[in-house]
């Protein structure tokens, strides 16, 4: 046994990989079991661990720009980046600094940027804001800097992730500057509400001053302030639908001290700002996008924990929300961020593909692939007639694309059907390689020794190694660069041609020369 593992152990490594795939693939410790929000989605194989993308599963794609004007080459004059996003802020109409984004150079060859992501703010506008500032800049261009795009990027990831909607992809749609969104199995109206906002959460309160009149404290706590969010609940028995956060020791001492300063904290209050916003005690107002959508007092034990300084050790605290949606919204919020810029979803395109159709798309896709080994199976016997030759070369071709499908189930990558147009190129290279194996071994008569068939084996092989080097060089720059679903289709073309050159085809040398050579 040893011996022939010493001398077959390609046929030993390939029996490993096929194994290995078939646990990725059927394994139920690999299977996340995630649960999504909205509509049940149909990207999971019922008896793999197989995912689906957009083509094969269904649901809703999205590119659009991000909203934003950006003036480069800014002097800065000496001033931070706050003070620059306090300075342009202050001369520009319902605009706040979390709608001004000032960059500083990090390197040599950038140019300090500003960029104003209110939408309601003309371009006109952002100049004149600009020059009475004192800021001197270049030119204005419409559009968000690389910067904020990718920033935006990983809010997106984070909010579809932290949604469930595993399988969602957020990339850049190729040099366009815009954002193209991808999540398979949801609905396009569940989609765009999850991303459509900005997501900017915050604590304000609301109280009255020492001369009478209501005001708001704005911005107590904010999104950096929080050290953990959980989970939503439904809150069936306490304070009704609510996100428990825990708050930063740092923030949590200056929320304390706004809190007992606005009257807030000390002996609790009772809230009702909803019914009259002109009668009532110290309100907390919880606000997403600038919009309140909760305004809650004080429990009496609480404040006093908050006045005496108790509650910072432990600085625990409870959102609460007027439905669990909305909960729901908050603690998504609030884990992946706020985006830096708003998308432009009605300036851009969205589609729709429905579960049935996706339904239709893998069953036809499974009968070309069908198809596709049944072509070459039936060229090849044609070609050489002879079982020992033939039939190798089917099954190694066959292993190559249970490999590939090993790897995608382990990865959790989403089969498309441009990845599934990657397979067939696999099937096709890979029996064109193996062709060439046998042709080049049988090409000079018979072979009667081990010595014979490796000599001719080696000449192959090198030929092979060339074509496939030559594969991989061509499709890099699909595999690198955002160019949408002709990623997939490289990523996995290459995947293919490694693990044929690396696995497949010496093991079905070593095959061919146990069925060919005297024993």
């Amino acid at each position: 046994m040893i011996g022939w593992l010493k001398s077959n152990w390609r046929v030993a490594l390939l029996a490993v990989f096929i194994l290995l795939a078939g646990l990725a693939l059927f394994s139920p410790a690999l299977d996340s079991g995630e649960e999504t929000l909205g509509n049940e989605s149909e990207e999971a194989s019922t008896l793999t661990n197989l995912r689906f993308g957009l083509d094969l599963a269904g649901g809703t794609r999205i590119r659009a720009p991000l909203i934003g004007l950006t003036a480069d080459n800014v002097e800065f004059a000496g001033g931070t980046p706050q003070e620059v996003e306090t300075d342009v802020a202050g001369q520009l109409p319902n605009t706040d600094t979390t709608d001004v984004i000032a960059r500083q150079a990090t390197e040599q060859g950038e140019a300090n940027t500003v960029e104003v992501v209110n939408p309601n703010v003309t371009e006109t506008e952002f100049a004149t804001a600009m020059d009475d500032a004192g800021y001197e800049y270049d030119e204005i261009s419409s559009g968000v800097t690389d910067a904020t795009r990718q920033e935006a990027i990983n809010v997106l990831e984070g909010k579809i992730n932290q949604a469930g909607l595993s399988g969602g992809t957020v990339q850049e749609f190729q040099s366009s500057g815009d954002i193209l969104i991808e999540v398979p199995g949801q609905d396009r109206q569940d989609v765009i509400e999850l991303i459509e906002d900005r997501g900017n959460v915050r604590v304000d309160i609301y109280y009255q001053n020492d001369s009478g009149e209501y005001t708001t404290e704005r911005a107590v706590l904010t999104q950096d302030d929080f050290q953990s969010i959980s989970t939503a609940s439904q809150g069936e028995n306490g304070p009704g639908p609510n996100v428990p956060v825990t708050i930063r020791p740092d923030s949590a001492e200056e929320f304390r001290e706004v809190a007992v300063e606005t009257g807030l904290a000390p002996g609790g209050s009772t809230c009702t700002y909803d019914q009259d916003r002109e009668n009532t005690q110290p309100c907390l107002l919880l606000v997403v996008d600038g919009e309140v959508v909760n305004a809650f007092g004080m429990n009496p034990d609480l404040g006093e924990s908050i006045e005496s300084g108790d509650w910072v050790r432990d600085s625990s605290f409870i959102l609460t929300t007027t439905d669990f949606e909305e909960a729901q919204r908050v603690a998504i919020n609030l884990r992946a961020g706020a985006l830096p810029a708003q998308l432009d979803v009605l300036g851009g395109t969205t589609s729709y593909i429905s579960p049935t159709q996706g339904d239709n798309f893998r069953t036809y896709s499974l009968i070309i692939g069908v198809l596709s080994v049944l072509s070459v199976a039936g060229v090849v016997f044609a070609r050489y007639r002879e079982p020992k030759v033939a039939l190798p070369m089917i099954l190694t071709a066959f292993s190559e694309v249970v490999i590939l499908l090993g790897f995608a189930a382990y990865l959790g990558y989403p089969l498309d059907l441009a990845v599934i147009a990657g397979f067939i190129a696999v099937i096709g290279t890979g029996v064109d390689d193996l062709i060439i194996i046998a042709d080049e071994v049988m090409s000079e008569g018979e072979v009667n020794s081990q010595r014979v068939f490796d000599s001719r084996f080696r000449r192959a092989f090198w030929v092979i190694g060339v074509a496939a080097a030559t594969t991989i060089l061509a499709m890099s720059p699909l595999a690198a660069l955002p160019l949408g679903n002709l990623r997939g289709f490289a990523i996995f073309t290459i995947l293919g041609v490694l693990v044929g050159v690396l696995i497949t085809r010496p093991a079905y040398g070593d095959i061919l020369r146990y069925l060919m050579t005297d024993r």
